[in-house]
């Protein structure tokens, strides 16, 4: 078998709906129909897929000025673009034009590839304690285990391998995927834990006595709020005297860690290889992007941007752009590096 590209939305691999026609896909995106495709059907369009493969029942989208040529060439029925673009379309392409394309982008191959819906069904090799509280509709994959006490809303679905410790309380519509571990939390719902994800384990936290190190006990929870969704292999240690809270919607990537005590506000974003350390706060919709290291008792306010590979030691205000170790404000941080560039030149002159 030899390495092709495959079209988007393999049937083999995810859940399909539709067709749906243009007035649907115009609800869906907030958008506005500019052009008539001709020979379209109302229910015409059964999928999505680039600008450059999709054909005529399929919905493409164009957010960069770059990709233009393709706009032009493209075989497309519909194509989701700004109003910017509208008068680039091609005479057999209709347009679902919109403010913000990349996100009616979103919830339109959302409506053509939905969420997996759960089955339902228990697999019977799964080991689920006698007093758990299950609830409607939960499906339970093969050797997962859930222990005592612990309550699961509707509607959620626990993959393969899955440990819930003892008296973990999940919310309805989750999804929790394979071989991830969670005990010591409370989830809130439509919460998304990747596959291998740790969840409540002890935090790092130790005494120094005149022997060597004695570990302090964590007698916190991790609380994730509502919409919460965290990567594959992500770690998220539980609090040591207080809880370690993810507040509702944020977005964090594959291989973070998040140390006891931290508190993210709503919608925060933290890129792959980050990590938090011990009792730092965020406000809300702040970027931490990859590799940032953020030292322990800080608070970082809201809105504020921590850059790629960044050392932030100390406070970030709210609205701050920062980068560089130790972490500067964007400006100053390319001054010093053009300055270094012009120092190193004259001493190699």
């Amino acid at each position: 078998m030899t390495a092709s590209e495959t079209r988007p939305g393999d049937s083999r691999f995810f859940q399909r709906s539709g067709p749906f026609g243009l007035e649907q896909l115009a609800e869906a995106s907030s958008g506005e129909v500019v052009a008539s495709a001709s020979g379209k059907s109302v229910a015409a369009f059964r999928g999505v897929a680039p600008l450059h493969v999709a054909g005529p029942d399929e919905v493409s989208f164009l957010d960069n000025r770059r990709y233009l040529p393709l706009l032009a060439e493209t075989k497309a029925g519909a194509v989701i673009l700004s109003p910017a673009f509208s008068d680039k379309l091609p005479p057999d392409t209709a347009g679902l034009v919109c403010k913000a394309p990349y996100l009616a982008w979103a919830r339109v191959a959302t409506l053509f590839h939905p969420d997996p819906k759960s089955t339902g069904i228990r697999h019977p090799t799964a080991c689920v304690a006698d007093d758990a509280e299950i609830g409607e509709n939960v499906e339970i994959g093969p050797f997962a285990v859930i222990g005592s006490g612990v309550r699961i809303g509707r509607d959620t679905i626990l993959a393969s391998h899955v440990s819930i410790g003892q008296s973990v309380e999940i919310g309805s519509r989750c999804r929790i995927g394979a071989h991830a571990a969670i005990s010591h939390a409370r989830i809130g719902d439509r919460v998304t834990l990747y596959p291998g994800v740790r969840i409540g384990q002890d935090g790092f936290g130790f005494a120094v006595g005149p022997e060597g190190f004695e570990t302090v006990p964590q007698l916190g929870l991790v609380v994730l709020e509502d919409g919460v969704e965290v990567g594959a292999n992500s770690t998220i240690d539980r609090g040591s005297m207080r809880d370690t809270l993810i507040g509702a919607g944020t977005r964090i990537d594959n291989l973070v860690q998040i140390g006891h005590n931290a508190r993210l506000g709503r919608c925060c974003i933290v890129v792959s290889q980050a990590g938090i350390s011990g009792s730092t706060e965020l406000g809300d919709f702040v970027t931490i992007a990859a590799q940032a290291g953020l030292i322990g008792h800080i608070k970082i306010g809201s809105k504020a941007r921590i850059g790629a590979q960044c050392g932030v030691m100390s406070d970030v205000d709210a609205g701050a752009d920062v980068i560089g170790s130790p972490a500067m404000p964007f400006r100053e941080f390319f001054r010093n590096v053009a300055t270094l560039r012009k120092l190193s030149r004259k001493s190699s002159d």
